[in-house]
């Protein structure tokens, strides 16, 4: 049976000298729902409906450069020796905490361009960008990357995943473990708890900070179980050491706006 199973072509529309990867389709499928729902909230929060759109204008393509910056530093004997290869975006590689570092920077100096509070901006934005990072995900899978250890054919189907998910997981004579698909199933929970939250009516930047904690946890547990992780050491992987900082960062970030009163407006606050 093994022999007859074909990957997924990875190229989405092929147009000849210009190949359409499914990779960033499905990457810029995601930015784009975020972006709708981000709109759509920013309106009910006091801010222009075009706020978001400005914003992403910047964050996109710097939170891209971040993210592909990350990957080739902690893979540089590598690139360094195929500098060709680092503007390869579409084989994969764009790490999501460089990502993440990127975007949090260029809101934080757009917000003060704007005169708007970047906690505000952060709030509206959280779900959005865990959305999009539970979409972005499908293509690692599509690309056939960000998986596990090996497992047996009959452990994915005694998870009751789709054929074509068990499929996409034999790479190379073996089945892996779907840790794109575990990342994915968690971010989706936290963008559906970030959504149910803003009626929670939490003190501003609360949300963003929570949407921190959640996303590291997950990303914590995932990491341990990937092959392809970028590692600090031999032993120590780099997005479980990011995970924790995070989390703690955002443990004390909250407590310290607490304790210093940098916290008194609230999400449903229309204020800047």
């Amino acid at each position: 049976m093994e022999d007859s199973i074909k990957p997924i072509n990875p190229v989405f529309l092929d147009l000849g000298p210009i190949q359409v990867h499914w990779y960033g389709v499905i990457i810029g499928l995601g930015a784009l729902l975020g972006l709708w729902i981000a709109m759509r909230e920013s309106e009910r929060r006091g801010l222009h409906k075009d706020t978001f759109v400005d914003l992403v204008l910047f964050a996109i393509p710097i939170a891209i450069l971040g993210a592909r910056a990350y990957y080739v530093i902690f893979q540089w004997d590598y690139y360094s020796q195929n500098p060709g290869d680092i503007f390869k975006i579409w084989n994969g590689g764009l790490a999501i905490h460089g990502g993440l570092i990127a975007a949090f920077i260029t809101g934080a100096v757009f917000a003060r361009v704007r005169k708007i509070s970047f906690w505000k901006l952060a709030d509206i934005g959280a779900p959005s960008i865990i959305l999009g990072q539970a979409i972005g995900r499908w293509g690692n899978f599509i690309n056939q990357e960000a998986h596990g250890g090996a497992v047996t054919r009959e452990f994915l189907e005694g998870l009751f995943l789709p054929e074509f998910i068990v499929n996409q997981m034999y790479i190379n004579g073996q089945y892996y473990h779907p840790t794109f698909l575990y990342e994915s199933l968690w971010s989706l929970v936290g963008f559906i708890g970030l959504m149910l939250l803003r009626k929670a009516n939490f003190r501003r930047g609360e949300l963003f900070l929570t949407y921190i904690i959640w996303y590291s946890i997950g990303r914590f547990w995932v990491e341990g179980l990937r092959t392809d992780s970028l590692m600090l050491t031999e032993s120590l992987r780099i997005a479980q050491v990011i995970s924790i900082v995070l989390i703690l960062i955002a443990v004390a970030v909250i407590i310290f706006r607490r304790v210093k009163g940098y916290s008194k407006e609230r999400y449903l606050d229309v204020s800047k």
